[in-house]
């Protein structure tokens, strides 16, 4: 069966799907209704349940698995389900959330051997010791959390491919500019989004936790950063110079950074973390088009649609 990310606008709809997410709204003339996003292995659609009641909303809450009929429709430039008939899942038909959850396409343990390597790059004992213990103690959550609610690598061990793939470009562009100090570089990256795995609640219909909306991730890190620092008996430039990395990786104070980037490893971060972040959204929006087509609209991107070459 094709994943509901797939499928075209017309196309019917009769598959197991998980709610993700579920929060409720009110029409312009006062009837209540839930916008729902569903998900499976392919990704996630929007759909709308109307006239719904209390009884609806206690039913269809995230993480529930459902059974949904209905079609693909075009809502301003994306795809949306219509859903005609919707019912949860029963025990007996055997579905499993893992089913429908996206995850990595490398397994998670290849990711994690990967970053172990880096580890071996890093020459400055402090700026190692730091990044190996932070790596030790998330290591669990490391393995499985998303790098975000939605948009870029929101799935199972989404944000350890967002670093190893971060690790590859930083290696390639440090070969380029050897002015890079590559121990800051490379500790930088690895360290950057890990505040997510206290920020984010985990893979299963993402949400933010409590520290996540009042801190955010950048925030986390820095005090962990600090924290270990006095744990290990660390004092020096180094701490403050991962701290700068991680305080300024948003490039700029309306993205959400507490500073801009003033050093060129910090410079060079923030480009690579957009750059991982837009292809891995590209690519996603990519796969499910057709070539000679338009991807539907991505809102991170300006809003644009891309077109899909039939070189």
């Amino acid at each position: 069966m094709e994943g509901i990310t797939k499928l075209p606008v017309g196309e019917q709809v009769e598959q197991f799907l998980l709610i993700k997410q579920a929060t409720k709204g009110v029409t312009t003339v006062g009837k209540p209704f839930m916008s729902l996003i569903l998900q499976d292995k392919s990704g996630d659609i929007e759909a709308k349940l109307w006239d719904t009641n209390e009884e609806h909303e206690n039913m269809y809450k995230a993480e529930t698995i459902v059974r949904v009929g209905g079609e693909i429709h075009d809502y301003r430039g994306k795809n949306q389900l219509r859903i005609k008939q919707i019912r949860v899942a029963r025990p007996e038909e055997g579905i499993q959330v893992s089913d429908l959850v996206p995850s990595s396409a490398i397994p998670k343990e290849q990711l994690m051997e990967e970053l172990t390597q880096f580890f071996f790059e890093i020459k400055n004992p402090n700026i190692s010791r730091i990044t190996r213990h932070l790596i030790k103690k998330h290591q669990p959550s490391l393995l499985v959390h998303p790098a975000a609610t939605k948009n870029h690598h929101d799935y199972v061990s989404g944000l350890l491919d967002h670093v190893v793939s971060m690790l590859r470009l930083g290696k390639a562009i440090a070969e380029l500019y050897p002015s890079l100090n590559t121990d800051l570089l490379y500790a930088g990256i690895i360290l950057h989004d890990i505040g997510k795995v206290v920020e984010l609640t985990g893979p299963i219909a993402t949400t933010y936790t409590i520290e996540g909306n009042l801190l955010g991730h950048i925030t986390i890190m820095v005090n962990e950063i600090g924290q270990a620092a006095t744990e290990l008996n660390i004092e020096g430039e180094e701490v403050m110079l991962l701290q700068h990395l991680v305080l300024s990786h948003h490039g700029k104070e309306e993205w959400g950074s507490p500073k801009k980037p003033m050093i060129q490893e910090a410079e060079i971060l923030h480009y690579i973390d957009n750059i991982d972040a837009k292809m891995n959204m590209l690519k996603r929006a990519l796969d499910k088009t057709k070539p000679g087509e338009f991807t539907e609209r991505l809102f991170p991107l300006d809003n644009r649609s891309f077109y899909k070459p039939t070189i």
